[in-house]
Order: C-alpha cells, then structure tokens, then sequence
C-alpha cells in the first residue's frame, strides 16, 4: 500500500485492533465495520497477510454469490502479493490444501459451501492435519445472518458458515452495514468486540453526496429526475455523461470512464436500460438524419451548459466521432455474465456503460464512476443497509468528483439520504461503548429485513434513546427555558449530568440543528403514575415521549426532540426521540 502512496494508518490500527479481538482459545466472532467503498478490501488483505504471520494456516475468505465479485476479489488479492496465492474453492478442493497454508475464497451458496465442508471432512479423515479455519466474510450481513431465527429453523447458508467456524474457529465479519449481525445475533458476535475501520482522507462518502442538511450545496452535480427516470430523461442523462467525458478527454491525458443504471433489480428492466442505451448509441453513430441532428445539437447545448470555457463545437464532435467506442456491460444478466472478468468494473473505453442489478447492491466497485442514473425505489418501506450498500458511487472520487452526476428522483434522494443520516447515528452508539447500539428506522426506513431480527431479543422503542441516571437539579430546567434550540443549552447540561448522561454524540448529531425551531429541548417532565419498577428505573418499553409530551403547541416544528424524565425521588434520563422514528436495540 505504502509502494502505491496509499495511506495505511487507518488499516494498520483495524488490523492491530481484530488481532487483539482473537481469543487465546475457543470460537471467536467479531465484526470489522466501515464505510461504503472505503477500502475494506485493502485492509482485509492485510490482516490476512497478519493472520498468516501469526501462525494461522487456513484463511476462507466468503463473498456473495457472483462470479464478478469473486473475480474481482481474486485479482486484487493475487496483485497484493500475498503468500500463498489466492485460490477459489473449487481448486483448492482439486488441490486438498488443506493442511498447509491456505488463502481459499468461497462464494456463499449451499453448492459451494458443502462441496468445501464435505473437502475439509474428508482431509481430516484422511489423516491430514487440518487446523481450525480462520473466516473473513465480506458483506457479512448479506446471506450470512439466519433469516429462518423466528419460526426455529436455520437457513442453509447459515448453518454451512457454522459449521466451518466450528467449536474453535474465528469468524470475523467485515460490512458497512452491521445492524443485522447485532439484531440477529450472528454467529453469537457481540457489539462491544466490534472494529471500527475508518474511511481513509481521500474518501467521498456521506458527507459528500448526503449532507445532513439537504439544503446544503453538494460538491458534485445533482439532477433531480422530476418524471421518475423515463427514456427521455435517461437519453439526456447519458449525452450529458458523454460531454462530461469529452471535457475530461479535451487535452492530452485520455481517460476511460463509466456510468451506471441502477433502476431496478428485474432482468427485464435491465433489458428496457439496455435498449435504451444501445439506441442512443446507434443514433449518434448514425452521423446523419434528423434523430442524430437532434443528439449533436443537444451534446452542443449540454456543452456550452457544463463547460461554457471550452469549445462546444470541440466537446460535442468528441462525442459524436467517439461514441464508437462504448462498451455496454449488464450485471446480473446471463447474457454478459460469461464476458465479464475482474477487470470488467475498469472502465476500457472512454463510454463504458453498466446496467445494474443485484450485485450492484453489495462489494463491486466502478473506477473512473462519472454517472450513476439511480431510480430504484420500494412501494413500502425501505432498507436501510440495502440502500447503504448502494452507494456506489462513494469512494475515491475527489480527482473528478466536480464532474460526477448523479440523476435521481428527489423523493427517493430524500429518503436514501434519511438512510445515512440515521445508520451515523446509529454507528455513533456503537463508538460510544454501549453494549446495546440504537438501530434508527421510521415508517419509511426499515433498519433491517424483519424476517433476520430475532424478536425475542430485540426491543423496538418509540422512537426514543436514553442514557445513564444522573440526580436532578431545577438549574437544567432554567437552561432548557431559556433557549431550547440552542446546542449550547446541550453543552451547558452536559456539563451538570456527564458525560455518560448526554453523550457527546448525541450532541455533535444535533449540531446540524444548532439555532433551528426543529430541535426542541424540553423542560424536565415528572412521571407518577407508573409501576414502581417504571419509576425506579425510569425505563418503559413504550417509551415516555408521546405526542403531547413533545409540546406541539409550543413547539410546531420539532423534530429532534431532547427532554429529560425524572422520577420522584429526582432520578433522571436524558431521553432523546426523533418524531416518527423508532430505535430498535438488542436486549438480550
């Protein structure tokens, strides 16, 4: 990493810090957990180059079950230089490896699985010496996790995992998006063992394309899809890529760029994206007739649009007398499947176009991402890590990021930056220690799939956090009357109750709302009329905070709602609620 200028410090501590987690003896289960596209794959080469040092012999590593993930995690493993050499499983069952040092990836279907369970039985039965595995699963919340937990039963993929851990094996999970391993308890991890792995200085991720005040100015262009994605709209999206790659291409440096289709997960959905950009395509080669008049004209108005500085004239006949040179790659489709390789995802032509599906969702990254048409909503609810994971366009990106655009609905925009404002906070929890963290959805953001949160575990509050007890003064009053919109009341009330009482977190959160009538702190309420244990523990499943309690009279426009519940004895919380959510946690 260092040969290649990359920063190493943040992959060096993740790596020191799992080493630490690994137990002297028996079954250890942690996970390791970052942003989107922030070099997880680098730091899981390294610790699989510490693993091998510190006498580990066997390292699976599980990944999704796709031939282009699997390729592309083949060839940045075997350019690492790391020995042995990476294998599939699939060689290293035709090899039996399996008593010397091993780097083996494993797609996660029941086939593959069981076919390297069924290898590893039969080397120790043969009388090779076979030392406990060491698992590192990428976007371990995908097929990992039991999705059967609630009805008693146990899902294929599931119980494979299991048993490869075995009584004395390691599993550690690597993902952007945990919250399903807590809720499901997988594999029996435990949050307070969790890595955090943080995002290296060059990273473009939530900050960048959500900023939590949406009326902030974005770094990078943004175009709001008022007709939800039709044909017309998606023509106009990929001639403005198109422009955007001939201002890139104008001078001496030639640079090879792509854009991505993300509308839905439907094979025949791919085939209407497809379509389309193979139309658009085939009309500008045409060089002649009144669609292809249309498309230059267009390409010369988007240019003198975009880049009024240079030659419009000069951008536009780029487009025209390279468009030739598109290649079109469609993910999730057995027609290009066989095509791709680990290299498919680096753009080889100055239009490279990729349609999108499932796979798009979890671990393939795009260089050189100047576009992404993004238009796949829910009817219901959506999922909050699914969404997360979709971000593709997080990353590395600063070199052109004034050049990416992002084609979208605003509606959905607004909801998938709603995702990421609540998966910080929910990550923030974590930092701060607590064995229990706070999964924030609301009735549009599910946390996670329901069918893999195991219900006789978790609690789903209304909506509400709270924190340590502290005694009660009547000071904290006079601070919240005297300007409850303020973050520095926060401050001021911090200083009175700890730390431990109103985290820093919770504080730095709400510093976006600093001044605005949407954050409200409260006077202290009094609750009475509760079972002694309520009021001893100032702690209720339903939560203390309903609607009356959050002033709507006085405070119209809340929406971040801090308001400290005490007890007669003067015992107190802090209780924190954002209007309409809820905060689903592990309790058991």
């Amino acid at each position: 990493m260092r040969d290649k200028g990359l920063e190493t410090k943040f992959v060096q501590a993740a790596v020191e810090d799992a080493l630490k987690k690994l137990a002297s003896g028996g079954k250890t289960a942690f996970v390791i957990y970052g942003d989107p596209q922030s070099g997880k794959t680098e730091m899981m080469i390294c610790l699989t180059a510490k693993l091998l040092d510190t006498g580990h012999k066997i390292i699976v590593h599980l990944m999704n079950d796709s031939v282009d993930l699997l390729a592309q995690n083949l060839e940045r493993f075997g350019s690492s230089g790391l020995s042995p050499a990476p294998m599939n499983s699939v060689e290293a069952i035709k090899k039996g490896v399996f008593d010397s040092e091993a780097i083996i990836f494993c797609k996660k279907n029941g086939r593959n699985l069981a076919k390297l369970l069924e290898a590893i039985d039969d080397a120790r039965e043969n009388g090779q010496s076979v030392q406990s595995l060491v698992i590192i699963d990428d976007e371990a919340d995908f097929a990992s996790p039991n999705s059967k937990i609630n009805s008693g039963g146990r899902t294929p993929i599931n119980e494979y995992i299991d048993t490869l851990i075995g009584q004395n094996g390691i599993y550690i999970g690597v993902t952007a998006t945990p919250a399903r391993l807590n809720l499901n308890h997988t594999f029996d991890n435990k949050p307070e063992h969790w890595v955090r792995f943080p995002a290296h200085s060059h990273y473009t991720g939530q900050d960048t394309f959500f900023p939590e005040n949406l009326q902030a100015p974005v770094g990078y262009r943004r175009v709001w899809l008022a007709n939800g994605g039709v044909e017309s709209e998606a023509r106009t999206a990929i001639i403005r890529f198109c422009v955007t790659v001939a201002h890139l291409n104008l001078g001496d440096t030639q640079g090879n760029y792509s854009m991505l289709f993300h509308t839905s997960g439907k094979k025949a959905q791919h085939e209407v994206d497809t379509a389309t950009i193979e139309r658009l395509i085939q009309d500008l080669r045409a060089n002649s007739g009144p669609i292809f008049q249309a498309l230059a004209k267009e390409a010369f108005d988007v240019a003198r649009e975009l880049y009024p500085q240079d030659s419009a004239n000069a951008l536009a006949k780029y487009v025209v007398t390279n468009i030739s040179r598109s290649r079109l790659f469609v993910l999730n489709s057995t027609r290009d499947r066989n095509a791709l390789t680990g290299s498919a995802t680096k753009p080889s032509s100055p239009f490279t176009f990729y349609v999108g599906g499932n796979v798009v969702s979890r671990g393939v990254t795009f260089d050189n991402l100047l576009a992404m048409f993004f238009t796949r909503d829910v009817a219901n609810k959506l999922q909050q890590d699914t969404y997360i994971q979709r971000a593709r366009m997080f990353g590395a990106r600063n070199k052109y990021l004034e050049h990416f655009e992002l084609s979208i609905p605003q509606n959905l925009y607004n909801d998938w930056q709603r995702c990421f404002v609540f998966h910080r906070l929910s990550l923030k929890s974590i930092e701060n220690r607590m064995e229990a963290p706070a999964w924030v959805g609301d009735r549009r953001i599910a946390v996670a799939a329901p069918s893999s949160i195991d219900q006789t575990t978790v609690q789903v509050d209304k909506g509400e956090m709270s924190f340590s007890m502290f005694d009660w003064d009547v000071t904290l009053d006079s601070l919240a009357n005297a300007a409850p919109h303020s973050v520095a009341t926060l401050l001021l009330i911090q200083k009175i109750v700890g730390e431990s009482a109103l985290p820093t977190y919770l504080i730095d959160y709400l510093g976006r709302y600093d001044g605005k009538d949407t954050l409200v702190i409260h006077e202290s309420m009094l609750i009475t009329r509760y079972r002694q244990e309520i009021l001893d523990k100032i702690e209720r499943r339903q939560g203390f905070l309903g609607n009356n309690q959050l002033e709507p009279a006085l405070f119209p426009n809340g929406q971040h709602h801090v308001r400290i519940v005490r007890n007669p004895t003067n015992k107190a919380r802090v209780f924190f609620k954002i209007k309409d959510s809820t905060f689903t946690r592990k309790v058991v």
